[in-house]
């Protein structure tokens, strides 16, 4: 790995939003999919039919989301969760 990968991973664990990585070399996407496989990844594409319910259920039950492929421009479901508006639910967050 050269330094601006490193860099870069310093900056996702660190970050206070979510990261969105520019990644035409498939780097950061392999990285995130072995760095995640074991806490049950999910990925998905904006394209998918059912991303949303895929999502939905991903935040519920705590488990990591890659989205990939996306353009410049995002579904507007997705504002919310990108500010991190968050509320508590029979107690939970």
């Amino acid at each position: 790995t050269d330094s601006f990968s490193v860099d870069n991973g310093i900056i996702v664990f660190n970050a206070r939003r979510w990261p969105l990585m520019i990644d035409p070399q498939g780097q950061a996407n392999k990285w995130v999919r072995k760095m995640e496989s074991d806490n049950g990844l999910n990925i998905i594409k904006l394209s998918d039919s059912s991303f949303l319910r895929t999502l939905e259920n991903a935040i519920q039950f705590g488990q990591p989301v890659l989205l990939e492929n996306i353009g410049e421009t995002l579904d507007p479901s997705l504002e919310p969760l990108l500010l991190k508006l968050v509320f508590k639910q029979g107690g939970v967050n």
